[in-house]
């Protein structure tokens, strides 16, 4: 079985230890390294080339949003799930820009975070499930109005019922099981979902309901 390889970026030795025995009683994830700053981090992932970094917001020197920007420029391959203290950290969308895959919130669940990284893994973009709930919650109750009300309209039932779970970070395997259907008509609603919105990935879908005012994070 190929494990996920992991790097911990985290300004604080108690958070990378602690990180570092969650995941290693994981059979499918290998902590290949560990980083106290944004710029031992992208040299260390420059060295290493993990699958995944779990990188920290607030560090001393390059902080983590300049250091995803820096390591997404250089290993563009590489998934960052971002690690942050607050739901409605400033950083959020500046951290979607810069190439970032998820954004975890540090007071979640253990199995949360082992979720979140296989999510990311496996090619999806993650957000907290608190932070997903809040900013779709706002979406759909101000989606009526504006220029996206004819798109959002068109939608029909089953693909409304799809974005609801995409945006709250499940992947196409848990919406399947939920709705009972097969990943592969997953993906086909969720392709005619963005091509209905004229967009491209979930991330672009709360970037373009953030621009037009039908979400805020303040909400």
């Amino acid at each position: 079985m190929d494990k996920m390889r992991v790097l911990i970026i985290d300004d604080h030795a108690i958070v990378r230890e602690g990180l570092r025995t969650i995941l290693e009683g994981q059979q499918d994830i290998e902590v290949v390294g560990e980083a106290a700053d944004g710029a031992e981090g992208v040299a260390r992932a420059k060295e290493l080339h993990p699958d995944i970094v779990l990188m920290d917001i607030t560090m001393p020197g390059m902080n983590g949003l300049e250091a995803t920007r820096k390591l997404k420029k250089e290993e563009p391959g590489v998934k960052i799930l971002v690690l942050t203290m607050h739901e409605g950290d400033e950083y959020f969308f500046k951290f979607l820009d810069a190439g970032a895959s998820g954004y975890f919130v540090k007071g979640g669940h253990s199995s949360e975070l082992i979720s979140a990284m296989r999510a990311v893994w496996n090619g999806d973009v993650f957000l907290h499930p608190t932070m997903a709930k809040k900013l779709l919650t706002d979406y759909l109750q101000r989606v009526g109005s504006g220029s996206s009300k004819e798109s959002y309209d068109g939608l029909t039932s089953r693909e409304r019922a799809i974005l609801k779970l995409i945006a709250e970070g499940r992947t196409n395997q848990d919406i399947a099981e939920q709705l009972v259907i097969s990943p592969a008509t997953v993906q086909t609603h969720r392709a005619h979902i963005m091509t209905k919105l004229g967009l491209h990935s979930r991330t672009e879908l709360i970037k373009y309901a953030l621009k037009r005012g039908f979400i805020t994070l303040d909400t």
